[in-house]
């Protein structure tokens, strides 16, 4: 399952809260890359907050991956998922 998560700061907190975990996180972030579970990472041009494309069984499952990032760990960043689904609309070109 297609997994929408987008990154939110937790507004107490300044750069300089992240800047220590700012290495681990990249670190981490390669080795969801490279296993396949973050099949997309993008950051919003406005707020730099991470979008990333996750490839999981389902919402419990991205979310403990998530869970394994250091900027979450230190609850300085959360994640609202979405669930995605294969856009159906083309059926209506081609059914009766």
């Amino acid at each position: 399952m297609k997994i929408l998560a987008m990154e939110k700061e937790i507004s107490n907190y300044s750069d300089t809260d992240f800047k220590p975990h700012l290495k681990a996180e990249a670190t981490r972030v390669w080795e969801l890359y490279q296993s396949g579970v973050f099949r997309e990472i993008y950051f919003d041009k406005n707020k730099h907050n991470a979008i990333i494309i996750m490839e999981c069984n389902d919402l419990q499952e991205a979310e403990e991956y998530l869970g394994t990032l250091p900027l979450v760990k230190e609850e300085l960043i959360y994640f609202e998922m979405i669930a995605l689904e294969a856009y159906s609309g083309f059926a209506r070109l081609f059914g009766n």
